[in-house]
């Protein structure tokens, strides 16, 4: 293809720019949270876009913090590939920096070699990076005949839905690409989903009233929201020790879809017999399961178990269910995503890799959560590749090695070009 191979030539060669992108998005302080601080980070997105040639579309889905699109439109889009190329501009809190050798927000580069700064993993790096892939593509000529979307979202790590919300806008595409941290594996993932259990009595007793509740054998029907809460946390350890021997998923350890008792907040005063109480559990789950799936299980074993309470029974639990925001809401929601291995896009990315690299790439399961659950859920074929190291996302001393940041670009120019020159399938009638 004409240009392609300057193209990625470049990229080795003028590796000086990329750390200049670099390092004015790390001097961009995007900590999630507080969050609501991404206006001038987001501004350089999309300058860099518009510069390209992209049109913009820019909204807010907080006050300070917008999401930015920028599409642009292939010269045969009706015809051919379109692709969106994802990641979040927010990086997770520093707090006391007194822990960091190097100053988290000004890139600097380590006598061993690696970049250092906050973001440069978990992924500033990889948004810089797809922006420098796209900027030599441009500049020496290579044509992309179908759209390529480039978003960049709010919100991943307070698990704000900055990508579901452009989901939710209209953009779609025929593959979609989450640029963060992986190594350069291309991963599937697990889900995550945060919820609420409440348990609330009817009428609030004086704790001079335990001995006559129905506790200690007083013939009043009451009892201490706290203490039938113990019994929904055994009922939540029985079904997750259930899936822990019966669910398996490949690239998982046993006993990974795990129910974890969060948080709990209960009572009033002690000079009363708790009248409520609220239990925050965060739940993981496998690829091929669906968070909703998750949510009829829990609500049943738990109903089921309350069912058997005499308590319970007339005054089960309710149930809040995830939430776009755990700053706002204090719910997330991050869908799971199982990689279609027979899907074209990933074997062009995969021939883009092996292009570039000369080997395999290696196809895996991240061990964390991403946006790019959002696209599954949303029908939109997708896949996690990114550079960075998760030991190094969210770590003091955040850093990531340059040599791999300059790889990733050239495999990303590489399955741009070949994804967004290549046919659509003909419609079946």
């Amino acid at each position: 293809m004409r240009g392609l191979a300057a193209a990625v030539e470049a990229i080795a060669n003028r590796g000086d720019e990329l750390f200049d992108l670099l390092g004015k998005l790390v001097s961009q302080p995007t900590v999630s949270p507080p969050a609501r601080n991404s206006e001038q980070a987001q501004s350089l997105i999309a300058g860099e876009l518009q510069e390209m040639g992209f049109d913009i579309d820019r909204w807010p889905v907080y006050p300070g913090d917008d999401n930015v699109v920028g599409r642009l439109p292939g010269t045969a889009s009706e015809e051919s590939k379109s692709l969106i190329i994802n990641g979040h501009i927010d990086v997770a809190e520093v707090g006391d920096d007194t822990g960091w050798t190097y100053p988290p927000f000004t890139l600097t580069t380590g006598p061993d070699g690696r970049w250092y700064g906050r973001g440069v993993a978990d992924m500033k790096g990889g948004l810089a990076a797809s922006l420098f892939a796209i900027k030599m593509l441009r500049e020496h000529g290579v044509e992309l005949k179908g759209d390529l979307l480039f978003q960049s979202v709010i919100g991943e790590e307070a698990g704000e839905a900055g990508t579901l919300v452009a989901i939710e806008r209209g953009y779609s595409a025929d593959y979609a690409v989450v640029v963060d941290t992986s190594n350069l594996h291309m991963q599937g993932q697990g889900g995550v989903i945060t919820g609420w259990i409440t348990i609330e009595s009817p009428t609030t007793l004086h704790d001079g009233m335990r001995a006559k509740t129905i506790h200690a054998g007083g013939r009043v029907h009451g009892a201490s929201a706290i203490e039938k809460m113990m019994k929904i946390i055994a009922s939540l350890q029985e079904l997750e020790r259930h899936w822990a021997v019966m669910k398996t998923y490949p690239g998982f350890a046993p006993g990974s879809n795990t129910i974890n008792p969060a948080v709990i907040e209960g009572g009033r005063h002690a000079a009363f017999i708790a009248d409520k109480c609220a239990l925050w559990i965060s739940v993981h789950f496998y690829p091929d399961e669906s968070y909703e799936d998750i949510i009829r299980q829990i609500e049943d074993h738990v109903c089921r178990a309350a069912s058997a309470d005499v308590w319970l029974r007339e005054n089960p639990p309710t149930f809040r269910w995830g939430g776009r925001s755990m700053i706002e809401e204090r719910g997330e929601i991050f869908p799971s995503l199982e990689v279609d291995r027979s899907h074209p896009g990933l074997a062009a990315l995969q021939n883009a890799y092996e292009a570039q690299v000369k080997r395999a790439p290696v196809l895996d399961m991240s061990p964390t959560v991403t946006d790019a659950g959002w696209f599954a859920h949303a029908g939109i074929p997708a896949v996690l590749f990114g550079p960075g190291e998760l030991a190094h996302a969210h770590a003091v001393d955040e850093s990531i090695d340059p040599e791999q940041l300059i790889q990733f670009a050239q495999v990303m120019a590489r399955f741009i070009a070949e994804w967004c020159n290549t046919k659509k399938e003909a419609k079946e009638w």
